[in-house]
């Protein structure tokens, strides 16, 4: 299976939402409904206009996306059909190649997130409650090798 990943244009936000909530349904099962909700409804008026953001395709259908905010990974998610095909890595490595650090924050129950972030190199700096929800997250900064 071959994959590209290009640049975010505005006619994929109806694909990118569509990801973001079967990815974010697998990843946080225990989020509630209303806070998604919420979630859901500033991703395209907040999130998306603020960010870089590229989208992973196959046979022209984004099937993942990855959003930057400066050095902050805000979002990282791939359609869960297609986990495990090295999707999520090639996305990461764009802004990778852009940065010398990144940070981002994972929640402590997402185990298969916490698991590919420390397999890609990140070093777990903190850990803290989420803002919103409450739920424990770990803060965590990827290094580039030099």
């Amino acid at each position: 299976m071959s994959y590209v990943i290009r640049a975010y244009s505005d006619a994929d936000q109806e694909s990118v939402l569509s990801v973001w909530e079967s990815g974010n349904r697998q990843a946080h099962p225990f989020l509630s409904n209303e806070f998604i909700q919420q979630v859901r409804e500033i991703i395209p008026t907040d999130y998306l206009p603020n960010a870089d953001t590229w989208v992973a395709e196959v046979d022209k259908q984004v099937v993942g996306f990855m959003s930057l905010l400066g050095h902050e990974v805000g979002a990282l998610f791939v359609d869960p059909t297609y986990q495990g095909m090295g999707i999520g890595r090639a996305l990461l490595d764009k802004p990778a190649t852009l940065h010398r650090t990144l940070e981002l924050e994972v929640f402590c129950d997402n185990l298969k997130g916490k698991r590919f972030y420390d397999l890609y190199g990140f070093e777990v700096l903190c850990r803290k409650p989420h803002p919103e929800t409450g739920f424990p997250v770990y803060r965590v900064r990827y290094t580039v090798a030099e």
